[in-house]
């Protein structure tokens, strides 16, 4: 039976050899990678988000592809087209850059909304449909995109439907005083990403995510899940509460989040660690002015509203 603790670990380490403080968000990427969803990092310019999916990519020995997202970037620059082979006489497909384990979406935002379609059957079926054929694409398949939120001119909201299928949302934030001196250092040469290596490969991946199906939910923590899926219904300025894939994406991290930290059954205070990054985007929200945080503190509110369960919770 595979160790998945000390296989984030590994991960974890490998990650922080370029990436200053931000051990959290490493383990909310690993826990999204190990369950099987699609990570979104939303920040300011310059805060180390495609450092941060590429020493990802770089740690794991699997096939990795980047997309730098613009607005003239058509669909079939993402899934790839079929082109007349003269020699032959026949249509020939093409493999776009999704055929691949490890996909780095730059920018999501900035491509028009026909060119974001273009993945939306790909991150939620893992498959590509493209002249009447379906094609299976590799396994693991994993999208890590990463957008500005605070530039507007030359971008494209995400739709709703996009973003329920990313499994976590989230922010790398700022560093420390300490944290900035500590990342001066490791830049002063060359970038420490040029020598990092890979610790894993894609099988291991497989194995661990099929190792998160082994971790028990009890009735009391999946009855506390649906609670608080129901309640963000109920939260102030929603118009929109979390969807029923919102609630199985909880579970599938929750699982995995309990794996990396070497328990064999999800606890309430795994579902608190992960409903910020796993449920915040998901909602549909009143017009709140001054109020950027408004998802976040819907969360909260729901999270208040449900009551933690007593009961044991080590079984099924």
């Amino acid at each position: 039976m595979m160790n998945v603790q000390e296989f984030a670990t590994e991960i974890r380490e490998n990650v922080s050899r370029v990436i200053v403080g931000k051990d959290y968000e490493i383990d909310l990427i690993i826990t999204a990678i190990l369950a099987g969803g699609h990570v979104l990092m939303e920040d300011v310019p310059g805060t180390g988000k495609t450092l941060m999916a590429k020493t990802l990519a770089k740690s794991v020995n699997a096939e990795f592809r980047r997309v730098q997202f613009t607005p003239d970037l058509l669909p079939t620059d993402v899934t790839g087209l079929s082109v007349l082979d003269r020699a032959t006489g026949e249509f020939v497909f093409k493999p776009g850059p999704v055929f691949t384990n490890i996909l780095l979406a730059d920018e999501i935002n900035r491509a028009t909304p026909r060119t974001q379609s273009a993945l939306l059957e790909c991150m939620e079926e893992k498959q590509v449909t493209i002249d009447g054929e379906t094609r299976r694409l590799p396994s693991p398949f994993i999208v890590i995109a990463t957008q500005n939120p605070v530039e507007t001119q030359g971008t494209f909201p995400l739709p709703e439907a996009q973003m329920d299928r990313f499994l976590m949302r989230l922010s790398l934030g700022r560093l420390t005083g300490p944290e900035n001196v500590e990342m001066l250092k490791r830049f002063l040469g060359e970038s420490p990403l040029t020598e990092l290596s890979s610790v894993c490969g894609s099988e291991e991946l497989i194995q661990a995510g099929r190792e998160c199906e082994t971790v028990s939910l009890s009735d009391p923590v999946m009855e506390y899940m649906s609670a608080l899926v129901l309640n963000t219904h109920a939260a102030t300025n929603v118009i929109l509460g979390v969807s029923p894939r919102g609630l199985i994406a909880l579970m599938r991290a929750s699982r995995a989040w309990a794996l990396i930290h070497g328990r064999s059954f999800v606890t309430p205070d795994d579902i608190k660690a992960l409903a910020q990054p796993v449920l915040a985007h998901r909602l549909t929200l009143k017009s709140v002015y001054g109020m950027s945080d408004a998802a976040k503190t819907a969360i909260n509110e729901a999270l208040d509203m449900t009551e933690v369960p007593t009961e044991d919770i080590t079984e099924k």
